[in-house]
């Protein structure tokens, strides 16, 4: 049951669905270099419930409702490339237009939102692959998952903040470039 494979498996599958969530917090932390403590760990743990709750409700799915559920994924790649090509083009439009700015924008809640479904609706299949799970068990799996994703996406902000700081001028283009390349990652991968 909880045995030493199982909390390999779990970590590195956190590792895993956690890339994505890293890259859009390296962007959040670029677009942002000025971001409080108190907010990175909110955005940290924002990408981490996602990518913890998004595996356990595909484990719901696949032990209820699979037939619905097949055909909801193939919607995914489409759903994570437009809603992070919005948000990555309107960062990138914003870094481009400049302005008179003497602060650069906050990455608000909104924003943190919709880029922790993007970035974890693939996470969904990942229920198939915990589909043999107990109820205790997918739960455990769902908070390392969690777990995971929190200290790289915190780990991500702050490296996104430092270099933010030194490339202010970039930073906001630069991240809302990262946004697009991840969706259209997203989006080839999950047609292939």
């Amino acid at each position: 049951m909880f045995d030493f494979p199982f909390f390999v498996n779990s970590i590195a599958l956190g590792v895993g669905l956690a890339m994505d969530a890293f890259s859009v917090s390296l962007a959040n932390g670029l677009h942002e270099p000025t971001m409080s403590k108190r907010k990175q760990c909110g955005v940290a743990a924002t990408f981490g419930v996602f990518q913890g709750l998004m595996p356990l409700l595909g484990w719901v799915c696949v032990r209820t409702i699979v037939q619905c559920f097949q055909a909801f994924e193939k919607c995914v790649p489409f759903i994570a490339l437009a809603l992070l090509l919005f948000i990555g083009g309107k960062m990138l439009y914003e870094g481009l237009k400049g302005g008179d700015e003497a602060e650069p924008p906050k990455v608000g809640l909104a924003g943190v939102l919709v880029q922790g479904v993007a970035t974890s609706i693939d996470a969904l299949s990942v229920g198939f692959t915990i589909a043999d799970y107990t109820l205790p068990m997918a739960l455990v799996a769902a908070g390392i998952i969690a777990a995971v994703t929190f200290g790289l996406c915190a780990a991500g902000i702050a490296i996104g903040k430092r270099f933010g700081t030194a490339f202010s001028d970039k930073a906001t283009v630069f991240g809302g470039v990262i946004l697009i390349v991840i969706g259209l990652e997203i989006f080839i991968t999950g047609l292939l």
